[in-house]
């Protein structure tokens, strides 16, 4: 199972690797330079309102489904009709709730108009996410890696078209976000195109008690991702709502949060992998304790970089990325960057308690998390505007991960690898050293790629990489 995991993550890493970049900070980055903090800022608020109410959209059937369908592989042609008028049912509850929400909380009738968009994005998004929890349940890895750069790859061409054709006089938020309706429909249209030829599908027919069976068993895990959301996303809203010049701080706080944004997407590339390997090897009653070791460390340096890097050498990339307030996101960066560390244990962890079904001890530790964060922002966004949203959030971070690293020893018995945990924190120790003499003695912005280059030679001479684990895993029998 670790060769499996090694060479479709390879895989995924690389096609995420030459795409997903090139959108954030070519694409997307752009767009932010060109509207201004402000605009872009209201639009990053709207973004992450209509992830609040996924529940609704998606009421937990992608992760349920992935789960199960690892385990059952037999059932994916069984449910797969049934799921489908199920999920639309539920987006029409969705937009429906979402909207008179937005109206509730005050929302203008352009701002209502630009979320009407998003939340049909969200469908889309959730649409997509569903058929490749099936491809991924059936082990498709290679096709579901394809899946998961389509949109923005899509998303890339049009955008682009619109930013350097006529020197972006077409583009405002509008068009942005009706570029990004056309990718995600294409791309459910190819992920639906691949699924075809592995399930057969049924026709659509009416079957409440199906639905009311399916929800049963998603409920868990739909509570969860609604906490989750709650206590990951609210801090831009908040941002938005509390503070008198709310836009241009959310502005701010998402030019920071950029990186954050991106450097997530690998961590959850980690977690989709290893939902449907860890719900295989728990019920196969299969030793979880190597493949969990080899996910965290190769996500953990990384991670650790990044956090080094964020505390030496944050102005020095806000300013490099963007045109205007880099000396405002910069400490907001550091900040995130260091919840990044904290955020991929929970990747790891937080999966590991999912495949093995223990959806209650989350639910409960994740409704703790989200009360503590809507709180810490009350009181610190205030104080410290957008460096207050970022503080909630990485303090929010750093107790979830060391509850679901408890509730993974307690309840799976799995044993933390202190020899392991002794080496991350020494690697942290010297990459930050060679980062904090990098700014003193040579403070240019490429730096940064001399010591990104540096971690992986560090990792091994630390032991933490090994060439003989490697072809070892790589020789493993599947």
């Amino acid at each position: 199972m670790q060769r499996k995991f090694i060479t479709n993550l390879a895989l995924l890493l690389l096609l995420n690797l030459l795409i997903k970049p090139f959108w954030i900070f070519g694409i997307d980055r752009t767009v932010q330079n060109m509207i201004g903090a402000e605009g872009y800022g209201k639009y990053y608020a709207l973004l992450n309102f209509s992830f609040l109410l996924n529940i609704i959209l998606d009421a937990g059937i992608t992760n349920y489904n992935n789960r199960n369908i690892s385990q059952h592989q037999h059932l994916v042609s069984k449910h797969f009709s049934g799921i489908i008028i199920l999920r639309f049912l539920l987006a029409g509850a969705y937009i429906l709730i979402s909207l008179i929400l937005g109206l509730t909380i005050g929302y203008s009738k352009e701002d209502i108009h630009l979320l009407l968009i998003l939340l049909a994005n969200q469908f889309f998004i959730s649409f997509i996410l569903y058929l490749r929890s099936n491809l991924s349940g059936l082990h498709l890895f290679k096709q579901d890696s394809v899946i998961s750069v389509t949109d923005r790859f899509l998303m890339i061409l049009i955008c682009g078209y619109l930013i350097w054709y006529n020197n972006g006089a077409n583009l405002n938020i509008g068009n942005f976000v009706y570029a990004q309706s056309a990718s995600y429909l294409i791309t459910a249209i190819v992920a639906f195109i691949l699924l075809q030829g592995r399930i057969s599908f049924l026709k659509l027919n009416w079957q409440p008690a199906f639905y009311i069976a399916i929800l049963k068993k998603s409920l868990p895990f739909a509570l969860l991702i609604l906490l989750m959301t709650f206590y990951s996303r609210i801090d831009s809203i908040m941002l938005e709502r509390l503070l008198p010049e709310g836009a241009f701080y959310a502005g701010v706080y998402a030019q920071a949060y950029r990186i954050l944004d991106a450097v997530n997407m690998f961590g959850f590339l980690f977690a989709s992998l290893l939902l449907p390997m860890f719900s295989h090897m728990i019920k196969k009653r299969q030793d979880i304790q190597p493949l969990t070791n080899l996910a965290f460390k190769l996500l953990m340096i990384p991670a650790l970089t990044l956090a080094a890097l964020g505390l030496f050498f944050s102005k020095d990339i806000m300013n490099l990325l963007y045109h205007e307030h880099g000396d405002l996101s910069a400490p907001v960066f550091s900040i995130l960057m260091f919840s990044f560390v904290f955020i991929s244990t929970s990747y790891i962890f937080g999966t590991l308690l999912t495949a093995n079904g223990s959806l209650r001890n989350l639910n409960l530790t994740a409704f703790g998390g989200m009360i503590l964060n809507i709180s810490l922002n009350l009181y610190l966004i205030p104080q410290f505007k957008a460096s207050g949203a970022a503080l909630a959030g990485l303090i929010t971070q750093i107790i979830m991960a060391v509850a679901q690293i408890i509730l993974a020893a307690k309840i799976l018995h799995w044993k933390p690898d202190w020899k392991l945990n002794s080496k991350l924190l020494l690697f942290f120790i010297l990459i930050a050293l060679i980062a904090d003499i990098a700014i003193r003695y040579f403070p240019e912005i490429k730096t940064t790629l001399v010591i990104i280059l540096l971690a992986p030679i560090l990792a091994f001479s630390l032991g933490l990489l090994r060439i003989s684990e490697l072809k070892s895993i790589m020789k493993e029998r599947q």
